[in-house]
């Protein structure tokens, strides 16, 4: 067996770590600006009806 591929898999945890992190940051983000353009429509369509 390679023992010296072991000694890059800390680094590969934190790499694997930084980009799960990043997309997690990305979707929430995504769904907090859909949240805002939904309310915003709606407002929009309330204003019209008045």
């Amino acid at each position: 067996m390679n023992w010296e591929a072991l000694d890059h898999v800390p680094l590969l945890l934190y790499i694997l770590a930084a980009k799960t992190l990043i997309l997690c940051l990305a979707f929430a983000g995504a769904k907090v600006y859909q949240r805002k353009r939904l309310e915003a429509r709606e407002r929009q369509l309330e204003a019209e009806k008045k």
